[in-house]
Protein backbone atom coordinates (compact mmCIF):
# COMPACT_ATOMS: atom_id res chain seq x y z
CA UNK A 1 0.00 0.00 0.00
CA UNK A 2 1.43 3.14 -0.94
CA UNK A 3 0.45 7.09 0.24
CA UNK A 4 0.09 9.15 -2.38
CA UNK A 5 -0.36 12.85 -2.31
CA UNK A 6 -2.33 14.55 -5.48
CA UNK A 7 -2.04 17.95 -6.79
CA UNK A 8 -4.46 19.85 -8.92
CA UNK A 9 -3.21 22.74 -10.54
CA UNK A 10 -5.95 24.40 -12.54
CA UNK A 11 -7.32 27.41 -10.64
CA UNK A 12 -10.96 26.86 -11.72
CA UNK A 13 -13.70 24.85 -9.92
CA UNK A 14 -15.07 21.74 -11.42
CA UNK A 15 -11.97 21.50 -14.87
CA UNK A 16 -11.22 18.40 -16.38
CA UNK A 17 -7.78 18.31 -14.33
CA UNK A 18 -9.72 18.19 -10.81
CA UNK A 19 -12.21 15.35 -13.22
CA UNK A 20 -8.54 13.64 -13.67
CA UNK A 21 -7.43 13.84 -10.18
CA UNK A 22 -10.63 12.73 -8.78
CA UNK A 23 -10.82 9.43 -11.61
CA UNK A 24 -6.47 9.03 -10.08
CA UNK A 25 -7.93 8.96 -6.41
CA UNK A 26 -10.93 6.79 -7.45
CA UNK A 27 -8.01 4.13 -8.76
CA UNK A 28 -5.74 4.52 -6.34
CA UNK A 29 -8.10 3.91 -3.24
CA UNK A 30 -9.55 0.53 -5.18
CA UNK A 31 -6.36 -0.49 -5.08
CA UNK A 32 -5.83 -0.07 -1.21
CA UNK A 33 -3.92 3.33 -1.25
CA UNK A 34 -3.99 5.95 0.99
CA UNK A 35 -4.86 9.01 -0.75
CA UNK A 36 -4.83 12.80 -0.11
CA UNK A 37 -6.13 15.12 -3.21
CA UNK A 38 -5.15 18.72 -2.98
CA UNK A 39 -6.89 20.91 -5.59
CA UNK A 40 -5.54 24.34 -5.58
CA UNK A 41 -8.76 26.18 -6.98
CA UNK A 42 -10.35 25.15 -3.81
CA UNK A 43 -7.19 25.61 -1.19
CA UNK A 44 -6.91 29.26 0.58
CA UNK A 45 -2.85 30.83 -0.44
CA UNK A 46 -1.33 33.77 -1.47
CA UNK A 47 0.71 31.92 -4.38
CA UNK A 48 3.24 34.57 -4.56
CA UNK A 49 6.35 33.86 -2.77
CA UNK A 50 6.59 37.71 -1.62
CA UNK A 51 9.76 37.38 0.26
CA UNK A 52 12.00 35.04 -2.16
CA UNK A 53 14.67 33.40 -0.71
CA UNK A 54 15.46 35.14 1.75
CA UNK A 55 13.12 35.32 4.87
CA UNK A 56 10.26 32.54 5.22
CA UNK A 57 6.81 33.11 4.54
CA UNK A 58 4.46 31.69 7.09
CA UNK A 59 2.80 28.86 5.77
CA UNK A 60 -1.36 28.65 5.34
CA UNK A 61 -3.48 26.11 7.20
CA UNK A 62 -4.03 24.81 3.95
CA UNK A 63 -0.31 24.60 2.76
CA UNK A 64 0.65 23.14 5.90
CA UNK A 65 -1.64 20.24 5.26
CA UNK A 66 -0.49 20.05 1.57
CA UNK A 67 3.65 19.94 2.58
CA UNK A 68 3.27 17.52 5.00
CA UNK A 69 1.38 15.42 2.76
CA UNK A 70 4.06 16.00 0.16
CA UNK A 71 6.86 15.14 2.63
CA UNK A 72 4.91 11.95 3.62
CA UNK A 73 3.55 10.54 0.39
CA UNK A 74 4.89 7.77 -1.43
CA UNK A 75 4.16 8.78 -4.87
CA UNK A 76 3.17 12.12 -5.66
CA UNK A 77 1.02 13.46 -8.62
CA UNK A 78 0.95 16.16 -10.13
CA UNK A 79 -1.98 17.35 -12.51
CA UNK A 80 -2.15 20.72 -14.69
CA UNK A 81 -2.83 22.35 -17.77
CA UNK A 82 -0.32 23.97 -20.08
CA UNK A 83 -1.07 27.34 -20.33
CA UNK A 84 1.35 29.95 -22.47
CA UNK A 85 3.84 27.53 -22.53
CA UNK A 86 3.98 26.70 -18.91
CA UNK A 87 2.07 25.25 -15.72
CA UNK A 88 -0.37 27.85 -14.14
CA UNK A 89 0.66 30.16 -12.31
CA UNK A 90 -1.39 28.85 -9.04
CA UNK A 91 0.52 25.50 -9.23
CA UNK A 92 3.87 27.20 -9.93
CA UNK A 93 3.41 29.40 -6.33
CA UNK A 94 2.14 26.34 -4.71
CA UNK A 95 4.98 24.63 -5.28
CA UNK A 96 7.47 27.38 -4.40
CA UNK A 97 5.72 28.34 -1.08
CA UNK A 98 5.63 24.53 -0.09
CA UNK A 99 9.41 24.34 -1.07
CA UNK A 100 10.56 27.06 0.53
CA UNK A 101 11.04 26.31 4.12
CA UNK A 102 13.39 23.46 3.63
CA UNK A 103 15.36 24.86 0.65
CA UNK A 104 15.88 28.10 3.18
CA UNK A 105 17.25 25.49 5.71
CA UNK A 106 19.50 23.77 3.48
CA UNK A 107 20.81 27.05 2.11
CA UNK A 108 21.77 27.94 5.81
CA UNK A 109 23.58 24.96 6.23
CA UNK A 110 26.08 25.80 3.59
CA UNK A 111 26.75 22.85 1.35
CA UNK A 112 25.71 20.62 4.41
CA UNK A 113 22.21 19.54 3.62
CA UNK A 114 21.06 17.44 0.77
CA UNK A 115 18.95 19.37 -2.17
CA UNK A 116 17.44 15.45 -2.42
CA UNK A 117 14.70 16.56 0.56
CA UNK A 118 11.88 13.76 -1.32
CA UNK A 119 14.53 11.40 -2.14
CA UNK A 120 12.72 7.44 -1.96
CA UNK A 121 9.52 8.99 -3.93
CA UNK A 122 7.92 8.87 -6.87
CA UNK A 123 5.97 10.68 -9.19
CA UNK A 124 3.28 10.83 -12.22
CA UNK A 125 3.09 14.24 -14.03
CA UNK A 126 -0.14 14.92 -16.04
CA UNK A 127 -0.60 17.46 -18.52
CA UNK A 128 -3.67 18.42 -20.53
CA UNK A 129 -3.26 20.77 -23.54
CA UNK A 130 -4.75 22.36 -26.66
CA UNK A 131 -2.33 21.01 -29.02
CA UNK A 132 -1.76 17.75 -29.62
CA UNK A 133 0.59 15.99 -27.52
CA UNK A 134 3.38 14.92 -29.74
CA UNK A 135 3.69 17.98 -31.57
CA UNK A 136 4.36 19.59 -27.77
CA UNK A 137 6.82 17.09 -27.74
CA UNK A 138 8.51 17.30 -30.86
CA UNK A 139 8.30 20.97 -31.64
CA UNK A 140 8.22 22.80 -28.17
CA UNK A 141 10.86 19.77 -26.68
CA UNK A 142 8.16 19.36 -24.27
CA UNK A 143 9.84 22.57 -22.01
CA UNK A 144 7.50 22.53 -19.19
CA UNK A 145 7.70 18.69 -18.41
CA UNK A 146 10.94 19.03 -18.35
CA UNK A 147 10.61 22.00 -15.78
CA UNK A 148 8.65 20.16 -13.87
CA UNK A 149 10.77 16.67 -14.37
CA UNK A 150 14.53 17.82 -14.13
CA UNK A 151 14.81 21.37 -12.58
CA UNK A 152 11.68 20.70 -9.60
CA UNK A 153 11.50 16.47 -8.92
CA UNK A 154 14.86 15.33 -10.19
CA UNK A 155 16.39 18.05 -8.12
CA UNK A 156 14.15 17.55 -4.73
CA UNK A 157 15.38 13.79 -5.62
CA UNK A 158 11.82 12.22 -6.31
CA UNK A 159 12.84 9.43 -8.99
CA UNK A 160 11.20 7.74 -11.23
CA UNK A 161 8.87 10.19 -12.56
CA UNK A 162 6.30 8.98 -15.30
CA UNK A 163 4.34 11.55 -17.74
CA UNK A 164 1.38 11.54 -19.36
CA UNK A 165 0.26 14.15 -22.00
CA UNK A 166 -3.73 14.45 -23.03
CA UNK A 167 -3.48 16.39 -25.73
CA UNK A 168 -6.29 18.28 -27.90
CA UNK A 169 -8.30 18.57 -24.53
CA UNK A 170 -10.37 21.08 -26.21
CA UNK A 171 -11.29 19.24 -29.30
CA UNK A 172 -11.76 15.55 -27.33
CA UNK A 173 -15.43 14.21 -27.54
CA UNK A 174 -17.06 12.60 -24.47
CA UNK A 175 -15.91 9.34 -25.30
CA UNK A 176 -11.80 10.37 -25.70
CA UNK A 177 -12.10 12.26 -22.13
CA UNK A 178 -14.38 9.14 -20.47
CA UNK A 179 -11.42 6.86 -22.10
CA UNK A 180 -8.48 8.71 -20.48
CA UNK A 181 -10.40 9.22 -17.23
CA UNK A 182 -10.61 5.03 -17.19
CA UNK A 183 -6.87 5.27 -17.93
CA UNK A 184 -5.82 7.90 -15.35
CA UNK A 185 -7.88 5.35 -12.52
CA UNK A 186 -6.08 2.50 -14.00
CA UNK A 187 -2.81 4.36 -13.97
CA UNK A 188 -4.26 5.51 -9.78
CA UNK A 189 -4.97 1.59 -9.38
CA UNK A 190 -1.29 0.82 -9.38
CA UNK A 191 0.32 3.56 -7.59
CA UNK A 192 1.89 4.34 -10.87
Amino acid sequence: MAKITIVVGHPAHDSYCEALGEAYRRGAESGGHQVQLFVLGRMHFDAVLREGYRREQPLEPDLVAARAAFGACDHLVLIFPLWCGDMPAIMKGFIERILQPDLLAIQASHGKASWKIFKGKSARVIMTMGMPGWFYRWYYGAHALKLVKRNILHFTGISPVHTTIHGMIEAAGDDRRKEWLREVEALGHQAR
